[in-house]
């Protein structure tokens, strides 16, 4: 009996699937759900108020996805053993970023606001990366309720689902840690605490900050106060998401800075917001991302002006849009004002580096993130030093730390990444008729979670995601996932030598 069981598990054995902990992602994936569902409340909330009809649907959607969530976590997850391992914690952190959107999807279809599936995994999938690509000519013809939790989905993904999982699963140990890495892309985000929980619940904390911060100011400018809700979920999570078709440009001049000055702190890490919020200077002095950030904000905007007033526009106009336009690109925010008169082809270039470049590491922006561009200066600087000074001792130091080869070799993947699937989401959308430019705007965009913001002259707001066929929609939909989670963590599931290791 005892050769037999061992003749029955060899198989799962080589695939490295015996000890792979399918309960525990079951059960976290179901505890996620019921969150979810939980969240639901809010847009519930907006209905009853407003009585736009769509109660019922939402108290349905909720329930299909509380039962979801139930069943996955005590039943298929029943006794599961908290061992969390790399293999679990890639699976899990791309797995629950293609569930939950799903769900989201159910509000749409339930209230029929959206016909298709395709049109509302779409919207949802753009909603919870907070790429704010949307397939909405006229939003405002939504229910209300569905606005707000159009918006809400964005600033839930923003913050990340890992880091709400982190926070109340203590038991997570070991494991913890590396949902918490997984959520920012690889990158090195700082803990503000030694206490895991306690990290993420500062996170939080100054995410909320922001989120009712930014409501407040915009209800004090006049705003009202469904507006500024929605504005509020959907900059601080640098989504995107407008509850009308006017968009931005219906905003009061105070209003309007507001927004930008929001779109600008929420391009910075969280953690270096802490950091400001409470006072500890002398932390966000020494971060060299963070004056980064600030430094090719401030030469991209001087750049930008300069260019518009050279093509034949007024200075002041031109550096105010330009203000705007690159604290919504750099941010990955993708809001868009009326274009000047007289565009400049190098604010186009500008914009596409840009949005490649994305955000700093641990903000709630997309992109390659600055960090990483950083850390690829200063390796190719080093490279010029050797070839000139062959004897020359050099490492790459950010932030006064040393930078690993083997961390700056994973970057050099990673940017390689990232191209090849701008390159194939470009060729696919090229055969779904889209022009050239077109489709590398668009699949740069997707990928780097902006969505709708100006790519080149003949772009712009105008852009209807809505008339894409069904393949083009999909496409995008994968780029926007890609973009949102670790790459390495997307192609390490789909690799047998990743399952044969165990």
């Amino acid at each position: 009996m005892r050769t037999h069981s061992k003749r029955e598990d060899w198989p799962t054995e080589r695939l490295g699937l015996r000890r792979f902990n399918f309960r525990l992602i079951a059960r976290l994936t179901g505890m996620l759900l019921v969150y979810m569902a939980a969240s639901m409340v809010l847009p519930l909330a907006v209905s009853l108020l407003y009585q736009d009809g769509a109660q019922f649907s939402l108290l349905v959607s909720a329930m299909l996805i509380l039962m979801m969530g139930l069943f996955l976590r005590n039943i298929v997850g029943h006794n599961a053993t908290y061992d969390l391992k790399e293999m679990e914690s890639y699976w899990f952190t791309s797995i629950i970023w293609i569930t939950v959107p799903l769900c989201g999807t159910l509000p749409y279809l339930i209230t029929g606001t959206i016909g298709t599936f395709t049109d509302a995994l779409f919207e949802s999938f753009s909603g919870f990366t907070t790429t704010g690509s949307s397939i909405l000519s006229r939003p405002e013809e939504l229910p209300q309720s569905l606005l707000v939790y159009r918006s809400f989905t964005q600033w839930i993904g923003g913050i990340g689902f890992m880091l709400f999982v982190v926070a109340i699963l203590r038991k997570l140990g070991i494991g913890g840690e590396q949902l918490y890495e997984a959520e920012f892309s690889g990158t090195r985000q700082r803990k503000l605490h030694p206490r895991l929980a306690k990290s993420v619940t500062r996170l939080f904390t100054i995410y909320t900050i922001l989120t009712v911060g930014m409501m407040a100011l915009l209800m004090v400018d006049g705003t009202s106060v469904f507006e500024s809700l929605c504005l509020a979920f959907s900059t601080v999570s640098t989504g995107g998401f407008v509850p009308n078709s006017a968009g931005i440009i219906a905003l009061g001049r105070g209003s309007l800075i507001m927004v930008t000055v929001f779109m600008i702190l929420s391009g910075i890490s969280l953690a270096q917001l802490y950091y400001l919020f409470t006072l500890k200077w002398r932390e966000y002095g020494r971060d060299e991302e963070l004056w980064t950030y600030l430094g090719i904000f401030a030469l991209m905007v001087l750049t930008s002006a300069a260019a518009f007033t050279s093509a034949g526009n007024d200075f002041l106009s031109s550096l105010s849009y330009s203000i705007f336009h690159i604290a919504s690109t750099m941010s990955s925010c993708g809001y868009y004002l009326p274009k000047p008169q007289h565009w400049s082809f190098l604010v186009s270039v500008l914009t596409f580096l840009l949005i490649l470049m994305g955000a700093s590491a641990g903000s709630t922006g997309g992109g390659i993130k600055i960090f990483r561009a950083i850390a690829l200066y200063k390796y190719i600087g080093n490279y010029f030093t050797h070839m000139i000074h062959p004897n020359a001792v050099t490492c790459v130091k950010v932030n006064r730390k040393v930078v690993e080869d083997d961390y700056i070799n994973k970057i050099f993947a990673f940017v390689f990444l990232y191209l090849a699937f701008i390159i194939i989401g470009a060729f696919v959308l090229t055969l779904c008729d889209c022009s050239i430019p077109n489709a590398i705007c668009m699949a740069a965009a997707n990928i780097s979670n902006l969505g709708p913001s100006p790519l080149i002259n003949n772009l712009g707001g105008a852009l209807d995601y809505a008339s894409l066929p069904h393949l083009a929609k999909w496409t995008l939909a994968v780029l926007m996932v890609a973009g949102r989670i670790e790459l390495f963590a997307l192609i390490a599931i789909f690799s047998p030598a990743y399952w044969k290791r165990g």
